[in-house]
């Protein structure tokens, strides 16, 4: 039976493009219907695609990855899977964007040897990169929320689309629905909005 190639695919986020990885994978002449992407964060290998491509990979077969941040970002993970592979299935790995990571040219023990130093060096930079990455996000929150930058949802406003459809509505003119609508709130919204304009409305009245 001939040796399989495989080519896997990670991007991080729904609205990632992974039209680049795609075509590093064509270009080593993968077969589309041997290429498996995942969706989701790299910070564990419990991802439906990679582990689907792991079951049918057999000794002999070779996984085509585009770069080791794709493979996975938790040091311990990427080494573990790494040796799983190339060890106990006995497949081969190639990082398309690192030629050292290429375990198909080392087969003695001195090529394997400076391929697990490259990998493991690698893979440690993976993981200081992603804690360097979180941590910065967590110094520009807490540096947004000191200048006064609110998370979440906007809150919502009194705002003159409302105050007309509210008139109307107490007139009886409109349904509630109705003035829902035509101050392009939700239901939960505008009696908040409700609330709020009429505790203005009635500390302006004392």
């Amino acid at each position: 039976m001939e040796n399989r190639k495989f080519g896997y695919i990670r991007v991080s986020s729904r609205d990632q493009n992974e039209g680049r990885q795609l075509q590093s994978m064509e270009e080593a002449g993968i077969s589309p219907r041997d290429i498996f992407i995942d969706k989701q964060s790299g910070k564990n290998f419990n991802r439906e695609q990679y582990q689907l491509m792991k079951r049918m990979m057999r000794k002999g077969d070779i996984l085509y990855i585009h770069s080791l941040d794709r493979f996975g970002r938790n040091k311990e993970e990427i080494l573990q899977e790494w040796n799983a592979i190339t060890k106990e299935i006995e497949a081969d790995i190639v990082v398309l964007d690192m030629p050292l990571l290429d375990t198909t040219q080392y087969k003695d023990s001195l090529g394997t040897f400076i391929a697990d130093l490259v990998l493991q060096i690698l893979s440690w930079m993976a993981e200081e990169e992603r804690d360097r990455i979180r941590k910065r996000q967590r110094e520009g929150i807490d540096a947004a929320l000191k200048g006064g930058v609110s998370f979440g949802r906007p809150k919502a406003q009194v705002s003159q689309e409302f105050i007309e459809a509210y008139n109307r509505w107490r007139n009886k003119e409109i349904t509630a629905v109705q003035a829902m609508k035509e101050a392009n709130v939700k239901k939960t919204t505008f009696y908040k909005l409700v609330k709020k304009h009429e505790s203005t409305f009635n500390k302006e009245s004392i």
